[in-house]
């Protein structure tokens, strides 16, 4: 049996970060993909702790929370820093993500109509962030030398970001060098280059 077992949705959503990272550090997984439908019964979501998914299942340990199951992922797969230092900024890292991507999904769920015009005006200066900081770092990664679980939570976002507004890395050189970078790394080339990865619809509403 894989080591981990996914439960979500049949979307990319909250997992995308988590997949993009299990296939290139070569893991495999089990996917259990739940309809909505069945979400809504109430069921499963009560055996949740929070009341949500993703879900993810490593051996005799069952996590919820994305950004926890990451952290993880992380630690499972030295992909978490070479310190503490670096740790305490991948954490940093993330959070940054973090907020971008609650920024994105306001707009994909409650603004897309109104405000998309707006947002994406407004996305220069969000990026920017990430901007200046792959900049100053020559490995070309957020954090040290090597790749973290940030990296593939930025690479995910900036995927679903490229989709809303495809020239949105136009102007900003080392995001877009981080993202030829990263995408082009072998298993994960083959992992975005698949119909599993491809087939996937961005966010549960369609709208992307």
């Amino acid at each position: 049996m894989p080591p981990y077992t996914i439960t979500y949705f049949a979307v990319r959503g909250r997992c995308g970060a988590m997949r993009l990272m299990l296939s290139d550090q070569g893991q495999e997984w089990k996917e259990v993909t739940v309809p909505f439908e069945e979400w809504t019964k109430g069921d499963l979501k009560a055996t949740c702790v929070f009341g949500q998914l993703p879900k993810v299942q490593d051996g005799d340990l069952v996590l919820v929370q994305s950004n926890a199951i990451l952290r993880h992922l992380g630690r499972n797969h030295d992909a978490y820093g070479s310190n503490n230092k670096e740790a305490s900024q991948i954490d940093m890292m993330n959070d940054g993500v973090e907020d971008l991507r609650l920024k994105y999904g306001k707009l994909i769920y409650q603004e897309y109509d109104t405000g998309k015009d707006q947002y994406i005006k407004d996305l220069s200066g969000h990026l920017s962030k990430f901007e200046a900081v792959l900049a100053k770092n020559k490995s070309g990664f957020l954090v040290g030398s090597k790749v973290s679980f940030a990296d593939y939570s930025l690479l995910e976002v900036l995927l679903n970001h490229q989709v809303l507004c495809p020239t949105c890395l136009d102007a900003l050189p080392a995001l877009k060098a981080f993202v030829a970078m990263m995408s082009a790394r072998p298993k994960l080339k083959a992992f975005l280059d698949s119909d599993d990865f491809k087939k996937l619809p961005i966010n549960g509403n369609g709208k992307q």
